[in-house]
């Protein structure tokens, strides 16, 4: 089984290049369908998403064409089926754009239920309410969602909660619906707008994408499309708290700084200096961390991908930090591995309680999820002595080439498959 081999202690120094947003590019990839003239996508992540997605699209007849890693054409035109249920579609989130996307289109579509990361209840309720607003008959069968409508018409909707899937799901479907739609207390976040851009470049009518007021004026075809993604400000707070953890010295490049502010935000506060310029941050740990107050929000509040991140660097910041995660109720699983690795952390609820240590020590551990994940890689490279972590699969999910940017920044970290793999690697770092 594969895992990364990981000696800790080297501070992260130098640039890294952040990919195309992941969480940007799966609804994208859905809406492509919704055209039958060609798309051409650019900035494209190559991570596991991604690909099971492409291959679920190529599943119910669309032409993928991988013209680079990062780069493919699209042709929905002789789409041949409206059932998508492969094996792989159910082990991520983002199978339900499809729902979206085709329901808008044809008027009919069935998605298999969807997987993802294990971080708590993610329901659906207010993609069918949504749906249902705009005259779909959507129910639950066998595992499968399935959605149809005689025709779409535009509704006044007010999502219940800011749901990022929610505001997507039905800002496609409505792009194509007739007449007039209005999403209230709808999602901000940097991908809902990419989407909307996306959309309106295929020819849509989206106008108030950003804000909690949405207005869709229903077209009948949409055309094709050249579009670059958005920089991924996840993979890129990531690496900012990298160099927080490590005592580094990193530059994010390929970045909207506009959409890190809420991270630059707390960096600052802990003590780091941060440096902006128009598409790059550099972030400098060169003074002890000092503890603070987080609480995950709806963008532009602090992300809750973000929340593993800075409670791995509150771990080993003076004094007592306290993060409370507002969104997911289960995102603290990983907590129990980093007391493994000598935190002091106490979670209560939806509160975490962090006592600041001096260091973290290696250990053998397993990312529970995609972001947790990557925030255990990054405790393990400031850690003293050697680590595994287990169950990578989770972080290649959403981290193109994870390791091999973070060896660019001098991270003492291989992937490895065996017992003896890793007694070799501790044999070659020292």
């Amino acid at each position: 089984m594969e895992q990364y081999a990981i000696k800790g202690g080297n501070p992260l120094v130098g640039d890294v290049e952040i990919g195309g947003a992941k969480n940007a590019a799966l609804p994208i990839l859905a809406a492509s369908t919704m055209t039958d003239e060609t798309v051409h996508i650019e900035n494209m992540p190559d991570v596991r998403d991604i690909n099971v997605l492409l291959g679920a699209m190529q599943g119910i007849g669309v032409l993928v064409k991988r013209t680079s890693r990062h780069s493919a054409v699209l042709n929905s035109g002789n789409i041949n089926n409206l059932v998508v249920d492969t094996e792989g579609i159910k082990k991520i989130r983002a199978s339900y754009y499809l729902l979206g996307a085709l329901l808008g289109k044809y008027k009919r579509a069935e998605v298999a239920l969807p997987g993802g990361c294990d971080i708590g209840c993610r329901a659906i309720d207010q993609h069918i309410k949504g749906f249902r607003a705009l005259g779909a008959e959507v129910t639950i069968e066998h595992g499968m969602i399935k959605a149809r409508a005689e025709r779409l018409v535009g509704s006044h909707i007010y999502m219940d909660v800011s749901s990022v899937g929610a505001t997507i799901n039905v800002m496609m479907a409505a792009a194509m619906a007739e007449g007039k739609t209005i999403i209230e207390n709808s999602a901000k976040e940097p991908h809902v707008v990419d989407l909307a851009n996306f959309l309106n470049s295929m020819g849509a009518n989206i106008k108030g994408a950003g804000t909690d007021v949405i207005r869709i004026k229903g077209v009948p075809k949409l055309h094709g499309s050249e579009y670059t993604i958005i920089p991924d400000q996840i993979e890129a707070g990531t690496f900012m708290f990298a160099a927080a953890v490590t005592k580094g010295d990193i530059t994010v490049k390929n970045v909207i700084p506009k959409h890190l502010e809420s991270i630059t935000a707390k960096l600052l506060e802990i003590g780091c200096e941060v440096e902006e310029a128009d598409d790059c941050v550099r972030v400098v740990a060169a003074k002890p961390l000092a503890h603070t107050q987080v609480k995950t929000l709806p963008y532009p509040g602090f992300p809750t991908d973000m929340q593993p991140q800075i409670t791995v660097a509150l771990g080993l910041s003076k004094g007592t930090s306290i993060v409370t995660e507002s969104i997911f109720e289960n995102r603290f699983k990983y907590v129990d591995e980093l007391i493994r690795m000598g935190a002091n952390i106490r979670v209560e609820g939806n509160t975490a309680i962090i006592d600041g240590v001096d260091r973290y020590t290696g250990a053998s551990i397993s990312a529970p999820d995609l972001r947790a994940g990557a925030a255990l890689v990054i405790a393990a490279l400031s850690a003293v002595g050697f680590t595994t972590v287990d169950d990578i699969k989770y972080i290649e999910r959403g981290y193109e080439d994870f390791h091999i940017k973070l060896q660019n920044l001098g991270a003492q970290i291989e992937l490895v498959q065996t017992e003896r793999e890793f007694q070799k690697f501790k044999l070659r770092v020292g």
